[in-house]
This record gives C-alpha cells, sequence and structure tokens, in this order.
C-alpha cells in the first residue's frame, strides 16, 4: 500500500533558530530553500551589477541597493534576494515586516538554484509587487527582465531599466557585468 508523503511546512520562527552555518536559509510560503555560500564568481557578477546600479539609484532617489542578508519578507515568506533595490525604511526600530517592497529584485541563477529562482521566488516576488525581476544567467550570459503582466525580456548585449517616475532610463552592455 502506498502511503501519502506529507511535506513539513516551515515557519519564520523555525528557519530564524537554525544555526549560523554560512548557509542561506530562505522560506517560500513554507518551503524551506538552503543555498551554500556563494562562488567568487557569483559575487563578482554581483559586484559589477551594484556598480552599475548604485550611482544610477541614488542620482534618481530611488533608494539604495541592497546585498544579501538584507531580507524581504512577504505573507510568512522571507527571501535574500541577491541584490535588491528599495527605499530604505526609517523609524528607531525597523522590522523586515514593514520594509518598503523593492522596485527591483535580482538573483543570479546557478546549479542549485535556478529552479526556485525561476519558479518560487518568481511567484512570490510578482505576487508581492516587486515592480522588476531580474534573472541573471551566467551559463547563457543573459539576463532576463519579468515584470508583471509583461511578457519576459531577455537581454544578451545590452538592458535597459527604467523604473516609474525617472525620466532617463539606465542602459548598459551586458559585457559590463559578465566579463
Amino acid at each position: 500500500m502506498h502511503m501519502a508523503t506529507t511535506t513539513k511546512r516551515w515557519t519564520l520562527e523555525e528557519i530564524h533558530s537554525l544555526p549560523d552555518d554560512g548557509n542561506k536559509y530562505e522560506l517560500v510560503r513554507g518551503e524551506l530553500f538552503v543555498t551554500p555560500p556563494p562562488t567568487e564568481s557569483h559575487e563578482t557578477i554581483l559586484a559589477r551589477l551594484a556598480a552599475i546600479l548604485a550611482p544610477y539609484v541614488a542620482a534618481n532617489g530611488l533608494g539604495l541597493v541592497y546585498r544579501p542578508r538584507a531580507v524581504m519578507r512577504f505573507e510568512g515568506s522571507e527571501v535574500e534576494p541577491d541584490l535588491m533595490v528599495r527605499q530604505p525604511h526609517s523609524g528607531p526600530d525597523t522590522s523586515w515586516d514593514d520594509a518598503p517592497t523593492p522596485i527591483l529584485v535580482v538573483e543570479v541563477l546557478s546549479g542549485s538554484t535556478r529552479r526556485r529562482d525561476r519558479e518560487q521566488k518568481r511567484s512570490l516576488y510578482m505576487d508581492a509587487g516587486v515592480a522588476e525581476y531580474w534573472l541573471v544567467d551566467p551559463e547563457r550570459l543573459t539576463i532576463t527582465s519579468v515584470r508583471p503582466g509583461e511578457e519576459d525580456r531577455v537581454a544578451s548585449n545590452q538592458l535597459s531599466w527604467m523604473p516609474r517616475g525617472v525620466k532617463e532610463p539606465l542602459t548598459f552592455e551586458l559585457s559590463r557585468v559578465f566579463n
């Protein structure tokens, strides 16, 4: 007789009690994801992207570029995007629960994260109201831009980003990210 298996549904309290062992623990709609520390090439791509984004974000008053350890919470889920752009949260007792929704979230795909970044996290970001989500693919040397209600756009040479309320887009060659 075949018995149905049940999957444990994790809570934020449970993931916050896990050891600080260098792994990244994320919770997406009750599902626990554990990611080992990133590779040097992964971090190099993020450093390059942050260097491209930061001056534009500052010049246009879009907030700050946040790196891992900064989290986004939505409906009991907690994730650590590779990069995100959002307004800073003000106040003496700030909580991730009350932080503004990012206008841009960036995830660099890897063998261990490719599926969850394209499925579970994509769904979470869109449901949370993130205006744009970039999937950076170091294997294909592309960045896929995901926006709610629009077809995905895959950039292989040049990418333009124009958040709501700005006058000029940020346009850059992908060779600045991948080389």
